[in-house]
This record gives structure tokens, sequence and C-alpha cells, in this order.
């Protein structure tokens, strides 16, 4: 294989500020402001009082991101129309 001359375009380039250094302090900013509660949280917080079930603090971000996804998905099946003649599925067992 032949090597690609290089161009002088990537050189021409300014040196990029720090990612890290600017994310950190982002988030260090962000930590300081009071975070707000959603009703997502209430029910999270009401749910798990109700099933006796203890979810740790790493968790409850997965959760309530969980629980949007089925909303939305759930809001697309509350408004599709369904014919006055429409029955459920017949329920079968094995």
């Amino acid at each position: 294989m032949a090597k690609r001359a290089k161009s002088s375009k990537n050189k021409a380039r300014a040196p990029r500020p720090r990612a890290k250094k600017r994310a950190a302090a982002v988030s260090h900013k962000r930590g300081r402001k009071a975070a707000q509660r959603s009703s997502l949280d209430d029910l999270v917080d009401a749910a798990a009082r109700a099933l006796d079930l203890p979810i740790a603090l790493e968790w409850r971000g997965a959760v309530k991101a969980n629980l949007a996804v089925t909303f939305a998905l759930a809001g697309l099946f509350v408004d599709f129309p369904l014919p006055d003649e429409a029955e459920p599925a017949p329920v079968f067992s094995a």
C-alpha cells in the first residue's frame, strides 16, 4: 500500500482545549444546583414503597429513564383508534 501525503489543513489547526477538564468543570457547576424533582421521581418513590422494593441511588436514573420510554411507547397505543367491532384476542394456554 502506498502512503498518503499528509494534508496541510491538519497542520494549520489550532490545538483543541482539553475536553476532560472542561467537562469536569461543567459537571461540577451543575452539581451545585439543587436537583428538581419530577413526577417520575414521585412515581418511583411511591411504587418502591408500595412494593417494599429498595432502589439504590445509582439505579434511580436508569429506572426513571426506563419509565419515561415505557410511557412514551404507551402513548402511541393509547391514541390508536379501534373500531367498535374490535374484540380482545382469545387466550391460549398450554
